[in-house]
């Protein structure tokens, strides 16, 4: 048995290693629209495994079991088959991947050769389970249970959330304008694009995004966007009023600044932006104005010296990737274009960017100085960012760099507390700067480099900042913004016999309260809401809550903030719902569980009332 254990070990460690290196960092298929039925199936085989992991190291499957366990890594196997043919049919799997699958294949086989023999033994010995200890292989194929199954349970959170497109989870809502603008956004799957592209929507802008994954924004944005994957795609007639330019493959992720990754840092943008120079060349109207990203580190290490849009290129790599990136952006330059570079800082928000990952370490007791930790840090919020990306597009007068950061920059250390405040943990760790250079080589200078940097472009054309000092941003970013009384609007599927009694029940508790919310049948609203995308077929399938400032919210999300405008225990169930584990799972089950069923039931009772209604209409 030791042999097995063995392979079990090798299998175990490249396993994880593909799952890490391939799924996760390189493919990202938890985020993939187009990766479910992959993940479901990985899901499948991670529980089946994590099954085998921890019952045979600690019991033998005897008799009539043996052949169960034979049953079952004959249906792993099956799955492994059908994940191959899946994977092949919905994403294009690099050499090394193949290479890797080959050998997982291949130690399975010896795998099995080698446990064979021990499994007709066990097959001989009379039915049940007999206990086991095989020392440290016990506990480590342990180990690779739980692993394997935290890991499943992950993937099928993931199969969950992909199963609702992300625009049917949080609804935009298309605003009304007198003279909407059309904008062309590249980028717009990013945490900065992201956000942008709500809000030009809901001030009733069109928008058209430029993307590689044509099938993430779609999921992202639904209906209310437009998305090309190509910008020959458009053609030379189409009225563009606003190009916006993010397109970038981010700085910070695992793997060192190889010359290689550099490069494609480069091309990444330089290249997006000259081909956005070359539609504007060939658009028989030229756009009015062209607003392309740059960041801050185009000035380089620079201490305490305070910086403007006046100030001069520093040097290092940074400073150099962004001069290319707006040298690209000005061969755009044409009569009655107006240019915008904008120069960012380290962007702040709860839902992605760094912050996301930094609050994670700080919650886990991680939080560190980094170097001297009087580095100067230039920060903004990203409702101030996209603010100022706004103020940009409507004010004709501004042109060139502009500092996209809050006027109060702080220094690494004073951030690091902050952040520890904010998140009530203590901050007792400091990384100096040498080891921090040796892990991270030149990605060390997104965090070491001093940049004291003042938005005076931004300040001067009268933009007003509204989170402008760094306690009050990270406040705001992890604060829950649900208020207890709100004006609610709730839409119910009538033709659900559970829907309609639930809600009855907290329509009758919100009268005699004297509550806000209100109660909507599906069957009235003429159709769905078109503001938001969403058809009557689509609020069928799922809880929509509408908030008196028309914002969307659905599913569990919608049940919290139900529950929160209730009395008694609902606003208790309503917290404890919203803990991150809880919300993980009762999200799951709703939206793989619940929805669906309840959903299935409101159509086949639907069909069967317009069957009877037919046949009393023919007799």
């Amino acid at each position: 048995m030791t042999a097995v254990l063995t392979m079990f070990t090798i299998q175990c460690l490249l396993g994880a290693f593909d799952n890490l290196w391939h799924h996760e960092l390189q493919a990202d298929l938890p985020h993939q629209p187009t990766a479910r039925r992959e993940l479901a199936l990985h899901t499948a085989r991670e529980l089946l495994y994590a099954l085998i992991f921890i019952s045979v190291a600690w019991w033998r499957w005897e008799g009539a079991w043996t052949f169960v366990l034979i049953a079952i890594l004959a249906a792993e196997m099956l799955i492994t088959l059908c994940d191959f043919v899946e994977e092949d049919r919905s994403r294009k799997l690099p050499a090394f991947e193949r290479v890797l699958h080959t050998i997982l294949a291949l130690n399975y086989g010896a795998l099995l050769a080698l446990w064979a023999p021990e499994l007709r033994r066990w097959s001989q010995a009379p039915g049940g389970f007999a206990a086991a200890d095989y020392g440290i292989g016990s506990w480590l194929l342990t180990a690779f249970g739980i692993g394997v199954f935290a890991w499943g349970m992950r993937d099928l959170f993931a199969v969950a959330r992909l199963a609702v497109p992300e625009w049917q989870r949080m609804p935009m809502r298309a605003g009304d304008s007198n003279a909407p603008s059309m904008v062309l956004v590249t980028g717009a799957t990013g945490f900065i694009g992201r956000s942008l592209v709500r809000r030009l929507v809901e001030r009733g802008d069109q928008v058209i995004v430029l993307t590689r994954n044509v099938a993430r924004a779609r999921d992202r944005f639904g209906p209310l966007v437009e998305v090309t994957g190509d910008l020959r795609e458009i053609d030379d007639d189409r009225c563009i009023d606003t190009i916006v330019n993010l397109a970038g493959e981010p700085l910070i992720g695992l793997g060192l600044w190889t010359r290689k990754r550099k490069q494609r840092f480069i091309d990444s943008r330089v290249g997006t932006t000259r081909r956005i120079a070359g539609l504007i060349g060939r658009l028989r109207t030229t756009p009015k104005v062209l607003v392309s990203a740059s960041a801050i580190g185009w000035y380089g290490e620079r201490g305490d010296e305070v910086l403007s849009e006046k100030s001069t290129a520093g040097e290092g790599f940074l400073s150099e990737l962004c001069w290319k990136w707006e040298d690209a952006a000005m061969t755009a330059a044409r009569p009655g274009l107006r240019i915008c570079r904008m120069r960012i800082g380290l962007v702040l928000g709860a839902h992605g960017g760094v912050l996301k990952s930094l609050a994670l370490a700080t919650r886990m007791g991680g939080g560190m100085v980094l170097g001297s930790g009087r580095q100067w840090q230039s920060w903004i919020h990203i409702d101030d960012l996209v603010a100022l990306f706004e103020h940009a597009i409507s004010t004709p007068t501004l042109s060139g760099p502009i500092n996209a950061v809050s006027p109060h920059a702080v220094t690494q250390r004073e951030f690091t507390l902050a952040l520890g405040e904010t998140l009530h943990r203590p901050t007792l760790m400091r990384m100096p700067e040498w080891p921090l250079r040796r892990l991270a080589g030149d990605m060390a200078e997104l965090f070491l480099v001093s940049q004291r940097v003042l938005p005076q472009r931004a300040m001067d054309s009268g933009f007003e900042f509204r989170w402008a000092r760094i306690e009050d941003a990270l406040r705001h970013s992890f604060a829950s913004h649900a208020a207890r009384e709100q004006a609610l609007a709730v839409y119910v599927n009538q033709d659900c016999p559970v829907c309609r009694s639930e809600m009855g029940r907290y329509c009758e508790l919100n009268k005699r309260h004297h509550g806000a919310m209100r109660f909507r049948s599906i069957a009235k609203t003429y159709g769905g809401l078109p503001r938001y995308g969403l058809t009557e077929r689509d609020l069928r399938r799922r809880l929509f809550v509408e908030s008196g400032d028309g914002k969307l919210c659905s599913g569990i999300d919608g049940a919290i903030l139900i529950w929160r405008c209730l009395p008694g225990i609902y606003p208790r169930l309503a917290k404890l719902l919203a803990q991150p584990f809880i919300h993980a799972i009762a999200d799951c089950s709703y939206d793989l569980v619940i929805a669906p069923a309840l959903s299935g039931w409101s159509e086949r009772r639907i069909q069967r009332r317009r069957r009877l209604a037919s046949v009393g209409a023919s007799s």
